[in-house]
């Protein structure tokens, strides 16, 4: 399986490295990062990755993992990579995104009139071009999955390696990492989270 794990400036690194580590390792799966050129890659909190290849030179890819980003109007205007996505996401047999990725695939006409999630703060940019917003953690719909904000890019990978290779797989995966969540505080959620903290993440993401 030719797994693409897609690159693009400003990116968020957590949104790949978490899919990556879920799926990476597994041996049927050959993984690449790629991004329209091959090198590097400066994500939107610093941190550079290193794409081993660029669009034009990528094997056919099996799966295609797209992450979002905090700068998602920047990835908006990305026309190159809103083009590949457009070709290439309609020959692999499974596409996912995490966070603010779907509304890439959303740009790239995937999710037409397709249920899809994706981070709470950028559920009105998802329905803007044209998916059916859900507010599930995970969406499937038949050959792409798409997830909520940062973190759940762990539970949609878990989530497709049951898919791909069954649960006691999807458990050895999710023991070997240790993702046990336990997070100090209750407020992953905008459902949770108190009114001030809410309007401190929509001002950073949509400043709105």
């Amino acid at each position: 399986m030719n797994a693409t794990f897609v690159l693009y400036d400003q990116m968020t690194a957590l949104d790949i490295i978490g899919p990556y580590e879920a799926l990476a390792g597994h041996p049927q799966v050959r993984p690449y990062f790629a991004a329209a050129r091959a090198g590097s890659v400066r994500c939107d909190n610093g941190l550079t990755l290193q794409a081993d290849v660029g669009f034009d030179d990528l094997p056919r890819p099996d799966l295609i993992v797209v992450p979002g980003s905090s700068r998602w109007r920047r990835a908006l205007e990305d026309e190159a990579l809103i083009a590949w996505l457009a070709a290439t996401c309609p020959t692999a047999a499974c596409t996912v995104s995490v966070c603010s990725g779907s509304t890439l695939l959303a740009k790239a006409g995937i999710l037409a009139g397709r249920p899809a999630t994706t981070h709470w703060a950028v559920r009105d940019v998802l329905a803007a071009h044209g998916a059916i917003v859900s507010t599930e953690r995970v969406v499937i719909d038949k050959d792409v999955i798409t997830c909520a904000g940062v973190s759940a890019g762990i539970d949609m990978a878990l989530t497709l390696a049951a898919r791909l290779w069954g649960e006691p797989a999807a458990k050895t995966i999710q023991l070997a990492l240790e993702y046990d969540p336990q997070p100090p505080f209750d407020s992953g959620s905008p459902d949770k989270a108190a009114p001030e903290i809410i309007a401190a993440v929509r001002t950073l993401l949509t400043g709105a």
